[in-house]
């Protein structure tokens, strides 16, 4: 099976189990956004600085492997005209809900965006794309894709691993694993990845993060770093995730 696939029903999978990134906001949440109360993640905790985004009313925005009824819903009680695109059935499933129960229109789109992407060029005027690109092995496709739909001016906002995580086993108190973290190329790793259902899941380089949207076009404009808001590295304050904002 491609490992894109293995990716979906491992998302699948955890959302059975009441996964934290798949869990819709509620009908308060939604509500509260509509009177301008709002905030949004691209990594664990910190939430986007509110000058990172664009004027909402009537900008379409693409949400970028970002199902699961988190971010969407605000965007829309914003004003905005959203579109989602994911690989995994039960993060469009809450899409689906979210929409229906607030009464609000999504263009929801199962795909993988290994691919390219099913839009035209300068579609959008802005890209939310959380952590989730640890789940595709090449993610300068990924820049280049979103480089293409994104207006002149539009905005790519991005929230990354640095591969830290990858290094430290369950305990995040030994190193275990070396970098680069790529189950493809290691057999042993892969089969563990399935064993415990991690996913396929990939460390990269700030080369190919930062460098692969300076490489797309983009020019970057902002950054901050963040933790796993739990655990032993989030406990002696490691970064471990950062976002990006850029613009085309």
């Amino acid at each position: 099976m491609e490992y894109t696939k293995i990716n979906a029903k491992t998302f699948d999978s955890w959302n059975a189990n009441e996964w934290v990134w798949g869990i819709p906001i509620s009908s308060e949440i939604f509500a509260n956004a509509k009177k301008g109360d709002w905030n949004v993640l691209l990594t664990p905790t910190k939430p986007v600085p509110k000058d990172w985004f664009i004027d909402f009313k009537g900008a379409k925005i693409l949400g970028l492997a970002s199902g699961g009824a988190q971010q969407m819903p605000i965007f829309s009680a914003l004003g905005a005209n959203c579109t989602v695109l994911d690989y995994s059935t039960s993060q469009l499933e809450s899409e689906r809900m979210v929409s229906t129960r607030e009464g609000y229109q999504i263009e929801i789109i199962q795909a993988d965006m290994t691919q390219p992407f099913p839009f035209d060029d300068e579609t959008f005027d802005l890209i939310f794309h959380p952590v989730s690109n640890c789940y595709v092995e090449d993610v300068l496709p990924i820049w280049r894709e979103c480089f293409r739909v994104l207006k002149k001016g539009g905005r790519l906002l991005s929230g990354l691993d640095n591969g830290f995580n990858f290094i430290f086993g369950d305990d995040e108190h030994t190193f275990q694993y070396k970098l680069p973290f790529n189950p493809l190329k290691d057999e042993i790793l892969y089969n563990e990845s399935v064993k415990n259902e991690w996913g396929i899941q990939f460390s990269h380089t700030i080369e190919e993060q930062i460098g692969g949207q300076l490489k797309a076009g983009f020019i970057l404009k902002d950054i901050y770093q963040d933790t796993n808001g739990i655990g032993n590295l989030h406990d002696f304050n490691i970064p471990t995730f950062f976002a990006t904002l850029a613009q085309k």
